[in-house]
């Protein structure tokens, strides 16, 4: 089989192999992140560009157009591309080797949306709500067409009590990755938390783990207190929960607790 990028599927699976390898030296269990910033030399400061697709006649779905934040950020570190040498592998590493920091952004018009589908990285459509994740790059030097889309004010409601979900609720094999509602984060931000909560779970899973994903690639999405969070990592205990620990740049106070990407194949009652 040839994918769209004329590699076989065997070369494709050693690709992502390679590119969760990577991840995984990164992030994965055990491993101190690197920290490569310079404070003065501001071309080593680097993001993940992400854009959310909001429509001013027909906003997304919170917890859809979250998903596919999630899903998009986890896609672009694990493509094939970054398995080997090249420009894929080259952006990762160097955001692998500084702090770890997306960008979420906002497209209010079809032109803006269009316009940054052909810069390079990965779109993921949930129901009816999309969002792309880009390669990272210096945050100083960020593509024209990202860099006019606007960063604050990207919100959406939540849902009412009758349509949230539940850690390990409905859809238990699935990874979840949950956020901490009681920080009362913008969607623009909690974008952010769960493609870094994604970035974590798939770089604590194994391999074989995320190659099954793969096939149907999706995450649970819950938004619910801080209490919740601690009463599922205890049902989960050690070693089956990642968290996130925000740095407090913007929104939330430095050594915040946004989200924890659970481990599916621990059953919860």
């Amino acid at each position: 089989m040839i994918d769209d990028d004329g590699r076989t599927e065997g070369s494709a699976i050693s690709g992502i192999r390679n590119a969760h390898s990577l991840l995984a030296s990164v992030l994965g269990d055990g491993v101190n992140q690197p920290d490569g910033e310079d404070p003065s030399d501001p071309h080593t400061v680097q993001a993940m560009p992400i854009v959310l697709n909001m429509p001013k006649s027909s906003p997304p779905r919170r917890r859809e157009l979250l998903e596919a934040a999630a899903l998009a950020s986890a896609l672009v570190c694990l493509d094939p591309r970054a398995g080997s040498d090249g420009a894929w592998r080259e952006s990762l590493s160097r955001w692998y080797g500084a702090r770890i920091r997306k960008i979420a952004r906002r497209a209010r018009t079809s032109g803006q949306w269009s316009k940054v589908q052909s810069i390079p990285g990965v779109t993921v459509t949930i129901g009816e709500s999309s969002a792309r994740a880009f390669l990272p790059g210096p945050v100083r030097d960020v593509d024209p067409r990202i860099g006019k889309l606007q960063i604050s004010g990207t919100d959406l409601p939540r849902e009412d009590a009758s349509q949230k979900k539940r850690i390990g609720g409905s859809d238990p094999v699935r990874p979840t990755l949950a956020l901490n509602e009681d920080l009362e984060m913008s969607v623009g931000k909690a974008a952010a938390q769960v493609g870094h909560a994604a970035m974590l779970w798939a770089a604590h899973a194994s391999f074989p783990t995320v190659e099954r994903w793969l096939h149907e690639p999706r995450f649970t999405i819950v938004e619910v207190p801080s209490s919740e969070l601690e009463a599922a990592a205890r049902r989960y205990g050690v070693g089956h929960y990642v968290e996130v620990v925000d740095a407090g740049f913007t929104e939330v106070a430095p050594g915040s607790r946004t989200a924890v990407a659970f481990d599916p194949d621990v059953a919860i009652s």
